[in-house]
């Protein structure tokens, strides 16, 4: 995907970043994935540095957050953790087109008593001791995206798409879920409590978890149970100008190299 024809699909106009945008009427109100939080905290930091714009963030599960937008909460910029969202979005007029900005896949993040690996995930996700976690279908992509795991399970194990889905805790990003304390990673909070012996999350989710509770272990996902995650970025309907120059910088270089070392997989980067 080109970067020249991203820009033109977000409709934004001009290129780079000047001092001249110091003078910002009101904060750019930024929302996004709470897989996306520490990314984007490094992201608005750096073009704050820029234009010394003022950047007011949010990060929460992806569909809640479309929620509140669809109930009219004032919202200059969305990232979302799916297509799906920022699409529903677009296609009831209430924001513009939508551009995949970056790509994750699912990890299962395991306690270290678990013995497990990439062979013996399926194995262990289905044995009736194994406590498994997910975030919540819906109101977070991270619960779509594992349930889509637990669909293609169906592939190799007849039975247990049903079995995995019926097992399945969903102790994140619902709008009942158990708030971590603040400033702790939610996964990491979940597994250091003892909630869930294997948890299915992004990648970078699990990366984070595991440099707050470095026993746990990260295995990566057998090809035949692999799923992707898309992550889309659209400008709300009537946002202030400076929206649009905050997503442009997102698909700059400098964002893409943010978002990249954080374990995030960035179409518009060679």
């Amino acid at each position: 995907m080109k970067y020249q024809w991203i820009l033109g699909t977000l409709f934004i106009a001009g290129s780079g970043f000047s001092s001249h945008l110091a003078a910002h009427d009101a904060a750019i109100e930024f929302r996004a994935a709470g897989s996306l939080k520490a990314a984007m905290t490094e992201i608005i930091s750096a073009y704050q540095g820029k234009t010394h714009a003022v950047v007011t963030a949010d990060f929460a599960p992806s569909g809640l957050l479309r929620k509140r937008i669809e109930s009219g909460e004032k919202v200059d910029l969305f990232a979302s953790a799916n297509m799906k969202h920022p699409t529903t979005l677009s296609q009831a007029s209430l924001s513009g087109d939508v551009v995949m900005f970056a790509r994750n896949k699912l990890c299962a993040l395991a306690q270290p008593e678990v013995e497990l690996s990439s062979d013996n995930l399926l194995n262990q996700m289905l044995d009736n001791k194994i406590r498994l976690g997910t975030s919540t279908p819906k109101a977070d992509p991270a619960g779509d995206y594992a349930f889509k795991v637990f669909e293609r399970a169906e592939q190799v194990s007849v039975g247990a798409q049903k079995r995995l889905e019926a097992k399945a805790l969903q102790l994140t990003g619902g709008p009942d879920s158990a708030k971590p304390p603040k400033g702790r990673n939610p996964y990491a909070w979940v597994m250091e409590n003892k909630r869930a012996d294997i948890f299915l999350t992004y990648c970078t989710n699990a990366v984070l978890a595991q440099k707050e509770v470095k026993p746990l272990n990260i295995v990566q996902l057998p090809d035949h149970l692999s799923v992707g995650a898309n992550y889309g970025l659209t400008v709300i309907r009537e946002a202030q100008p400076h929206a649009a120059e905050l997503a442009l910088f997102i698909l700059s270089p400098q964002g893409q190299e943010i978002l990249a070392s954080y374990g995030f997989d960035t179409p518009t980067l060679p």
